[in-house]
């Protein structure tokens, strides 16, 4: 672990000894939210995304080690390991420079080059490589015979083990991959017979394309991987010039003009056109796959935070509406927590048109409820229902929202959904998730899979398992941040708090059922297989209202009450006062309260925590309505100013929600006057924006936005 400290260090350029320490804190079972929140004296203060670069290094580099294990294991196998060798892979620790040490000892299937070797061509290869031999039609000839018929198959099988010995070169292979590197050309050409195919429309733009790889968009090669995997697109990626590469293969190789060097050139070809090209083109495809992957895969994981930190309305009573035409809108009422009160269904659009029982029953609902806030999903009829609803007159002061109601189909068929409400259909479900997604976007998404939730770009096309991981990464970063009221929050929501996992959370919420309301953090350890590690890790993350301690509902962690209690006494009051009087909080010296373990970065969060005990991160959550004379594409005509919300962000711009069925993108380089690199540090997921239309392919259902101003 020390070497591996060091070299993430370098790589990293941070103090050896942090992520040395940090190590040791992941190794010991510390997740990442602890360790950042927790722990900063012992990382220097590192934030999450630090802490997570140094856990994938890591494990990156452990994997490494492994490999390196098998290579020495099947080289000393072969009785081919020598000192040297040894030390050379000991000291590598590149993945590709390590497969080409590794390359010449591979266990390979029966290759032509192996053939040739097995009809007794070996020295004659040997022969033709130092290229000497004037005379090479008489040395030909003592080769031909057992199955080497004349003297051309004799040629031909010595060229085939040249072009192995070249290809298996690492000199050769970092040749090529250098003219990959600085001249690789993606091309794309639509499969024969697949133009006119309504499916491969969408990839018109990709029929006949080129770009220099190092230029191309991780959206755009994603885009490409796509079409090929449906069989509308062949995509290869090749140097701008093949002969360049061959040329600088003849240049280490070809060292006469003579017939063996004729026949070592055209070995070279081969081995370039048959074995090399073929070979590194794979490695670029999945190297810039893999960095597309990333990308992408770090754009989603910004939005889903961005999505997940949404402002919350709170704990207020709200009716949650799933609107529709012919089915009707899909009506519930939820207490102040998200309990189902009650549900119905209301039918004031067409076919039935019933607008005056739907107002009726819809505003008796409002006064027997007491309903506060009304949340109206955004799919089909969504602004039909939203005029509906705001033109009604409540005997109360009522705000109306409208709700991103992606994934929340999903959800409502889903076992979890299920589990919550085993009476009642998917519509009902559906209009509750609706609901409670407007009282804490948090608390309800993470019952949804991530991917359903409609902030991402090409999720199905990035690797699986690197997608959930950063994607459980995020969610679990956000709870943390905002923490989680033991009392209320569901299994769901706790299995992402630190240190807990699936079945503590279904045991404190067994707890919780079996013995009432917690009343203490201290009870906490009362929970079956709750651990003193368990504890250490959740119980700063989860909060307790009313507690008997006030600490006990902050982020104030149970190990430091003891400093907080030493404040209080050392200011003769308690500590209820200390949090309740400013003046108080002045007048404490941190330096007097430091410890060997104790320091001043956690000295300073407690006393920020004091100031407003369990106060929520996120913002507040602001009204909104879409322009009432767009309706439909067909309403929208360039230079048009609207109001909308963005949904959605990628590397080439953001999605706009602009109250029709389809959300209009505001390319980049329309984002802001200025030139944008990154459209995070312009615009946020759910961010009130005004855009301007551009054009509208209504062939296509496309709209181009702009945020610039005129």
């Amino acid at each position: 672990m020390e070497n591996f400290s060091e070299m993430i260090a370098r790589a990293l350029k941070l103090p050896a000894h942090r992520v040395e320490n940090t190590l040791k804190l992941l190794e010991g079972g510390a997740t990442i939210p602890f360790i950042s929140r927790y722990r900063k004296e012992a990382t220097g203060g590192m934030d999450e995304v630090q802490i997570g670069e140094i856990q994938a290094r890591n494990e990156k580099l452990r994997e490494l080690a492994k490999r390196k294990e098998t290579v020495l294991s099947t080289i000393e196998g072969q009785g081919k390991l020598t000192p040297e060798l040894r030390a050379r892979i000991d000291a590598c620790w590149d993945a590709t420079e390590l497969e080409d040490i590794y390359l010449p000892y591979k266990p390979k299937r029966k290759t032509r080059a192996e053939m040739a070797r097995q009809k007794g061509l070996e020295p004659l290869a040997a022969l033709l490589l130092i290229q000497r031999e004037n005379r090479l039609d008489a040395r030909v000839h003592a080769f031909v015979k057992g199955e080497v018929k004349d003297e051309e198959e004799a040629l031909k099988g010595a060229r085939d083990i040249i072009a192995e010995q070249v290809s298996e070169d690492e000199r050769a292979r970092s040749l090529v991959r250098g003219c990959f590197a600085r001249r690789g050309v993606i091309v794309s050409k639509v499969v024969k017979g697949k133009e006119a195919d309504e499916a491969a429309q969408k990839y018109r733009d990709y029929f006949d394309f080129s770009e220099p790889l190092k230029r191309c968009s991780s959206h755009r090669l994603l885009a490409l991987r796509r079409g090929e995997a449906e069989g509308i697109l062949k995509v290869s990626i090749t140097p701008e010039d093949d002969e360049e590469c061959i040329r600088g293969l003849e240049r280490r190789y070809v060292k006469g003009g003579n017939a063996c060097s004729a026949q070592v050139a055209e070995a070279v070809a081969d081995a370039y056109k048959r074995l090399l090209k073929p070979a590194i083109e794979t490695e670029f495809s999945g190297t810039s796959k893999e960095r597309a992957d990333e990308e992408a895969i770090h754009v989603f994981a910004e939005n889903l935070r961005q999505l997940l930190l949404a402002p919350p309305l709170g704990q207020k009573r709200v009716m949650g509406i799933d609107p529709g035409y012919r089915t009707g809108c899909k009506v519930v009422c939820l207490d102040a927590q998200g309990a189902l009160l009650c549900n119905d269904t209301v039918y004031p659009h067409p076919p039935k048109s019933e607008r005056q029982a739907a107002a009726r029953k819809l505003t008796t609902l409002v006064e027997q409820y007491k309903v506060e806030a009304i949340a109206i999903g955004n799919g089909t009829a969504s602004r039909e229902t939203e005029q509906f609803v705001n033109a009604l007159r409540f005997g109360r002061e009522v705000q109306v929202f409208v709700v991103s109601e992606d994934g929340a189909s999903v959800y409502s068929a889903s076992k979890t959904a299920r589990e919550e409400f085993p009476d009642y259909d998917v519509t009902v479900r559906g209009a509750v998730s609706i609901g409670r997604r407007l009282i804490d976007p948090l608390a309800e998404l993470v019952k949804i899979d991530a991917k359903s939730i409609g902030v991402g770009q090409y999720q199905h096309d990035v690797d699986q398992t690197k997608l959930k991981a950063a994607l459980d990464r995020t969610v679990e970063s956000c709870v943390n941040l905002v923490g989680v009221n033991v009392n209320t929050a569901s299994r769901h929501l706790l299995t992402y708090v630190s240190g807990l996992g699936p079945a503590l959370a279904q045991n404190i919420v067994d707890y919780r059922t079996a013995h009432g309301p917690f009343r203490s953090r201290k009870e906490l350890l009362d929970v079956p297989r709750m651990g003193a590690k368990a504890f250490e890790q959740c119980a700063g993350f989860l909060r307790i209202p009313n507690a008997g301690n006030p600490l006990d509902n902050s982020a104030v962690h149970p190990e430091s009450y003891p400093i907080v209690e030493q404040m209080a006494k050392d200011l003769k009051c308690a500590v209820s006062d200390l949090i309740a009087d400013k003046s108080l909080r002045e007048r404490i010296r941190m330096e007097d309260y430091v410890t060997d373990e104790v320091g001043i970065p956690t000295l300073t969060d407690i006393l920020h925590e004091l100031e407003k005990p369990g106060r929520d991160p996120r913002k507040r959550l602001e009204a909104f309505c879409f322009d009432p004379n767009v309706h439909t594409l067909d309403d929208l005509c360039e230079g048009m100013e609207l109001p909308g919300i963005v949904t959605n962000i990628t590397n080439f711009g953001c999605f706009v929600d602009i109250g029709i069925k389809e959300k209009g993108l505001v390319h980049v380089s329309q984002l802001a006057d200025h030139f944008v690199s990154d459209p995070t540090t312009v615009v946020s997921i759910h961010q009130q924006v005004r855009v301007r239309v551009l054009s509208v392919d209504r062939e296509r259902k496309r709209i181009q936005l702009t945020m610039k101003e005129k």
